[in-house]
């Protein structure tokens, strides 16, 4: 075929709107071809037909386009090919090109792919048959805002992202999968239990350490069925994984959920689960719900199982659930004094946008920005003093006891245990521009758009910033230990304050907290990861605030994650190091070798519900509601 051959069937691809590829092939090839007409006729089959036509040696030229950029001239047909089909002399009969390469303006094409997350959320992408499946991975997961993960096609297998698009045989309208792997952090901790940790692995693998065997550190009894996982949750003294088919995995303590098998062949198509104290609650994709666990802590939802249907999400307290519908009404269980009954406000429980948590009380934000509050009167479920207040609210916080809600125009309103923050009529004044809250076990700290900090509840447990106020400056986040406030400021440096036995000074490593990224908090110390991936820590030295003993294998940290008393640092090779406490997971060597690519770390849920145990005896009414979690196990 000459140039101007090739020319002349360039037109016809332009027509078609087809970015072109200048692709060779050689005489031979084409010479091999055995023709006939039935052949051919199979061949149409496969493409689209872009038009027939004579060359100037009276060779006639059909082009068939199948959806991509590569020429065959071999007897197999492939998906994605674009190729000359037939090539005869005027007579009819088939002739070989003359030349000993042509060349041929073959179609570019690409296609269209949905990629999907566990939470239903999906991103439409169009891409090159001949670029990489990396490629298309790195694409989805800008796309859909997640962490590193994997994609995988419909039949759950997972791709190769060394291959181009054609090699792994995709093609327009295929629905992948995107695959987010995470770390999960989900620590048990009473007189009898201690907290234990969940990595989930690349290959979608779990591997599990820490504790004392009876809580979910141990994993090895369903270590065969943890396979494909996609995500991990914890109750107080168990695990459940969510498998890519959506089926569940549980272990650990039977009495916190660790044993599924009376609802096991209800949990089919899972789409998310929640846990209070010691029970579960799974959202399967019907919209319906099943539960398991301590019947105490609302793992029976017997009595209101047939209410609960077209459940888009769950909130729970220590001791109880809370489901919204789609109707944005609200279906409780559990236990009656923590939330599991809201009888006495379900006329007011309409248009629910969001629900909250105290550990003892429920919160819901109403669509047109008022709030419901219904649990223990004294945590946080009475909010009759502040109600006519409650007014385009925005967002609320809420920790051990007390809440605290943002409202529109930037002014914070808070209710419930005062000691622990529901009072903040002393810095009433100062909350205006509100941006965010953190909490602490007994206080709130508040930063505002100018930069600056307020706080407010137990003087002793970071609700006093006194002492370092002129320093609060450009604040850009505050993390929490139980009782102290770690501040990142805009220049990377950083300003505590609190009980000095929970993090509350860092004077001892003042000069080295510079070029601070991300703090995380145990109950008693502090992690700082440094712009060059390294470590500085603070706190009780001997539970997790100490770090020296691996300060060295402490490089290119991605993330930290933290039980009560220590801390797992994922690295950016995907291993994991771990310091403090070995019970609570601050040694990690029985797994070391197993922890490889390891993709992301996930603050644990339950780390909320394991600081409420700590208030007991301190209220008189908190105690007693807890009375029955100290018997578990």
């Amino acid at each position: 075929m000459a140039a101007g051959d090739a020319e002349t069937l360039q037109p016809l691809f332009q027509k078609e709107n087809i970015a072109p590829r200048l692709l060779e092939a050689s005489q031979e090839q084409w010479s091999q071809r055995a023709y006939d007409q039935d052949d051919v006729g199979r061949s149409f089959d496969l493409g689209r037909k872009l038009e027939s036509m004579t060359l100037k040696d009276h060779r006639r030229v059909i082009v068939v386009v199948v959806d991509s950029a590569q020429v065959f001239f071999d007897d197999n047909i492939e998906p994605f090919d674009a190729r000359i089909v037939d090539c005869r002399d005027e007579y009819g009969n088939p002739a070989p090109l003359r030349a000993k390469t042509f060349q041929l303006q073959a179609a570019n094409m690409s296609i269209s792919v949905d990629v999907h997350l566990l939470s239903g959320k999906s991103a439409s992408l169009e891409v090159e048959a001949d670029a990489s499946v990396e490629s298309l991975k790195q694409r989805a997961q800008r796309a859909l805002a997640t962490g590193r993960g994997m994609l995988l096609n419909s039949s759950g297998e997972v791709l190769d992202g060394a291959k181009t698009i054609k090699e792994a045989k995709l093609k327009s309208g295929d629905e992948l999968r995107f695959h987010v792997k995470q770390v999960q952090l989900k620590a048990k901790r009473h007189t009898i239990m201690c907290s234990a940790f969940a990595a989930l692995l690349h290959d979608g693998s779990v591997v599990t350490w820490g504790g004392d065997g009876n809580n979910g550190g141990d994993s090895s009894a369903v270590q065969d069925q943890l396979r494909d996982v996609q995500q991990i949750q914890a109750s107080y003294g168990a695990f459940a994984a969510i498998l890519g088919d959506g089926s569940v995995v549980t272990w650990g303590d039977v009495h916190s959920g660790g044993d599924s098998g009376a609802v096991q062949d209800q949990l089919r198509d899972v789409q998310q689960i929640q846990a209070s104290f010691a029970a579960y609650a799974a959202i399967l994709g019907t919209g319906s719900v099943v539960t398991w666990g301590s019947a105490a802590h609302g793992g029976d939802s017997s009595t209101v199982q047939d209410q609960l249907r077209d459940v888009k999400q769950i909130q729970a307290s220590g001791r109880a659930f809370a489901a919204i519908l789609g109707d944005g009404s609200v279906v409780t269980w559990g236990d009656a004094a923590q939330g599991g009954d809201s009888s006495a406000v379900l006329e007011q429980l309409r248009d629910v946008q969001q629900i909250q948590t105290s550990g003892f009380a429920f919160a819901a934000i109403l669509g047109n920005g008022s709030v419901v509050t219904w649990g223990i009167a004294g945590c946080g479920g009475d909010s009759s003093a502040v109600q006519d207040q409650l007014r385009d609210v925005q967002q609320i916080q809420a920790f051990c006891g007390a809440f605290a809600a943002i409202l529109g125009d930037g002014s914070v309103v808070t209710w419930g245990d005062a000691n622990r923050g529901g009072d903040s009529g002393a810095v009433q004044d100062q909350l205006r521009d509100v941006q965010q809250i953190q909490a602490s076990l007994h206080a709130f700290a508040a930063i505002r758009g100018d930069g600056s900090a307020v706080t407010w509840g137990n003087a002793g447990c970071g609700g006093d910033s006194s002492a370092v106020q002129d320093q609060l400056r450009d604040v850009q986040q505050i993390q929490a230990s139980d009782r102290a406030f770690a501040a990142i400021l805009g220049d990377g440096s950083v300003v505590t304050w609190g009980d000095a036995a929970h993090g509350g000074d860092s004077g001892a490593v003042q000069d080295q907290l510079r070029d601070v990224k991300q703090i995380q908090a145990s109950r008693f110390a502090f992690a700082a990861i440094l712009g060059n991936g390294s470590v500085v820590t603070w706190g009780d030295a001997d539970n997790s605030g100490d770090s020296s003993a691996v300060q060295d294998q402490l490089r290119d940290v991605q993330q930290i994650q933290a039980s009560d008393e220590a801390f797992a640092a994922v690295l950016g090779d995907g291993s994991v190091v771990t310091w403090g406490d070995a019970d609570n997971g601050g040694d990690s060597s029985v797994v070391q070798d197993q922890l490889r690519h390891v993709e992301q770390a996930m603050l644990d849920d339950q780390y909320f519900f394991r600081k409420l145990l700590y208030t007991q005896g301190e209220k008189t009414d908190v105690g007693a509601s807890l009375m029955g979690v100290q018997q578990l196990g």
